[in-house]
């Protein structure tokens, strides 16, 4: 269950569903981990047959937000709403609902449930990031900022902090200024090139210098 659990936080979904395979065929398995494998088959974008993995497990929190975010990937109003009614106030389906408003484009509501959990718990600090990611996404680049200062001022190397940044830059500013905001990842990077790690990284650099190197 831990090199399942590292493998899917890496991002090697496929060798966590392997892991999780392999235990399901024990007589007395955890059917919880069809949840797991559900939410590795989501990663992999894989809605509708993450849908029926997660309908086998058992009835928890973790089941009702995966069936909940996959209803909206699938378009299906009707279990969206029914998922939402069994939405707990825990922080975890807090988030959840926080971040189906945000994919739905209803930035202030998603706000607003990310500023109540931030008063309630002030060392969640990456909630800092979902704020300043909702206020560019409604134009208020300053703001954004001056959010994302609060993050960046403890976490300096954050790869989704520091491109945030360098996106709001972008658009109060120039391309140059924003590409130079990026390059100090790569300048606290030990090891290799983070630009050719990243692809969000490469794609953004592209657009702050106006399509160079698009291809």
């Amino acid at each position: 269950m831990s090199i399942a659990y590292c493998a899917f936080h890496n991002g090697d979904y496929k060798k966590a569903m392997e892991i999780y395979d392999e235990l399901m065929k024990r007589a007395d398995y955890d059917r919880n981990l069809h949840a797991f494998k559900a939410a590795c088959m989501y990663a992999l974008c894989q809605y509708r047959e993450a849908k029926l993995e997660a309908e086998k497990a058992s009835t928890t929190e973790l089941k009702n937000r995966l069936l909940f975010q996959l209803a909206q990937k699938v378009g299906d109003e009707n279990e969206i709403m029914s998922y939402h009614a069994q939405l707990s106030s825990s922080i975890e389906d807090q988030l959840c609902m926080a971040a189906l408003h945000y994919l739905r484009s209803h930035f202030e509501e998603a706000t607003e449930i990310y500023k109540k959990l931030l008063i309630e718990n002030k060392d969640y600090h990456a909630i800092n990031i979902y704020v300043a990611l909702c206020y560019y996404k409604m134009d208020y680049y300053d703001v954004s900022l001056e959010i994302l200062a609060v993050y960046l001022n403890l976490y300096p190397d954050s790869i989704v902090g520091v491109n945030l940044k360098a996106c709001n830059h972008f658009q109060l500013y120039s391309g140059k200024g924003a590409e130079t905001e990026l390059k100090v990842l790569q300048n606290n990077s030990n090891s290799g090139n983070v630009f050719q790690d990243n692809d969000l990284l490469r794609h953004n650099l592209v657009v702050f210098r106006g399509g160079e190197n698009a291809l």
